[in-house]
């Protein structure tokens, strides 16, 4: 069994800052690559930032430049450095990662956290 929790999320006004981090736990034997997704009410959820195994990052366009993901490989964390927060960021933000689980071999499962609600207010 492998959980993914998130935190940080919260209510911010527009301009401000928020952090995101994901915790993975459990039968780990390797995190591959991570990302963040989001899913905004009535639409569908959508990749924000995403980091491969050897931490190079890749953004949505309208994130590019304000957020910032990286991971803690010793810790099994991701984290979403959001920075110039705007209202359209608003949504409930998921971890996602995939996983080589313990006793599995090299195959990759995937899994995703409960999310954390981002609301920015104008």
């Amino acid at each position: 069994q492998v959980q993914l929790v998130e935190s940080g999320g919260g209510l911010v006004q527009a301009g401000g800052s928020l952090r995101l981090s994901c915790v993975a736990s459990g039968s780990i034997f390797s995190l591959n690559a991570m990302g963040w997704y989001r899913q905004a009410p009535g639409k569908q959820r959508e990749l924000v930032a995403r980091i491969t195994n050897g931490a190079i990052g890749n953004y949505l366009d309208s994130a590019k430049g304000r957020f910032t993901i990286s991971r803690d490989n010793a810790k099994n964390t991701v984290y979403l450095q959001m920075n110039s927060l705007l209202p359209e960021d608003t949504a409930v933000y998921y971890c996602h990662a995939n996983v080589v689980v313990a006793g599995m071999g090299r195959v990759e499962r995937s899994y995703w956290g409960q999310g954390t609600q981002v609301t920015v207010s104008s």
